[in-house]
């Protein structure tokens, strides 16, 4: 009987990972790199870059990549700015590296790539969790930014604890037997159903969920490093907090009214007080991704940080 049992485990396990590789091949089949691979301090590295002008760093955010500035954000800025979109260590096309968890070493790999594409001082926007990058950048090496536009970005504790997707997939256990499985076996109309309550309260763009691929979130390799990333955001993001009065770079917040992931007034409203150099814009009725659902006042946003920190 146990024979019979371990047998069957064996199996269910090889079809797992089997069908995990097969699903994580379809995904990087159809969505390959959209820019260049380089290689920063011995890790692969993924960067978009369009358009002439004042550098942008653009910074995404959880479970993200560079697919979603390119759907249409990209285009747009790239008529007036040189845009660098560059895939946060683990997700996209760019490679896991040591302490790649850390706000800090996220941020100095993202800096050191941006500086490696000529961009020595840029303006760096970071949306949700690239928000939080972005501030680590900006706290860790002030020198070599000039200026901060920060979009739905969680900068201040939070009251609630590790939702319970991250709490199963992050200890040893979870990541080694539960990762595969959802890798495997996850529906397509539940990741699309995700992606919409991201949105929400407004809807994804027609086109978005083909274009950004969400299956390559699904990947074993970055849905682990999004877990480690998400872990070990809280207890960062609390020891960045008394550091925030010492950023001197213009900086512009956009938040929605309507964000229910990160909420305005925990997050934003505190930042602009905590920083005399920061303004806050609200977005009436805005949920968690402004940067589609308001996408000319961001562009705004961007145009006046630019102008304060003396790019245009």
């Amino acid at each position: 009987m146990a024979l019979s049992l371990a047998v069957i485990l064996i199996a269910v396990l090889g079809v797992t990972q089997w069908r995990a590789f097969v699903r994580e091949a379809r995904a990087m089949a159809s969505y390959p790199p959209e820019g260049q691979l380089l290689t920063v301090d011995g890790t692969q590295m993924h960067a978009v870059v369009r358009g002439d002008g004042p550098d942008l760093v653009l910074i995404h955010g959880s479970s993200g990549s560079t697919r979603d500035f390119t759907f249409s954000l990209m285009d747009k800025l790239a008529q007036d700015y040189r845009v660098i979109a560059i895939d946060r260590p683990g997700l996209g096309w760019s490679d896991w590296a040591d302490s790649a968890e850390t706000l800090s070493k996220q941020a100095e790999l993202i800096r050191k790539t941006a500086q490696e594409l000529g961009a020595t001082s840029p303006l760096v926007l970071g949306q949700s969790y690239g928000g939080a990058v972005a501030l680590a950048w900006a706290l860790d090496a002030p020198q070599d930014v000039a200026g901060l536009v920060l979009l739905a970005t969680p900068s201040h504790e939070w009251p609630t604890g590790l939702p319970g997707l991250y709490k199963a997939t992050t200890n040893p256990v979870g990541r080694t037997f539960l990762v595969p499985l959802i890798t495997a076996f996850v529906p397509p109309s539940y990741v699309d159903s995700q992606v919409e309550a991201i949105f929400h309260p407004q809807a994804a763009p027609s086109g978005y969920l083909d274009h950004f691929g969400p299956g390559m979130s699904l990947r074993r390799r970055t849905f682990r490093a999004n877990g480690a990333q998400r872990k070990a955001l809280k207890d960062q993001i609390v020891g960045m907090e008394g550091n925030y009065p010492s950023l001197q770079m213009p900086i512009e917040i956009v938040h929605g009214t309507a964000d229910e992931i990160v909420g305005l007034d925990i997050h934003a409203v505190k930042l602009a007080h905590d920083v005399d150099s920061a303004t806050l814009t609200p977005l009436e009725g805005i949920g968690h991704m402004p940067h589609h659902a308001a996408e000319a006042d961001v562009v705004q946003a961007i145009h006046r940080a630019a102008t304060r920190a003396g790019l245009r």
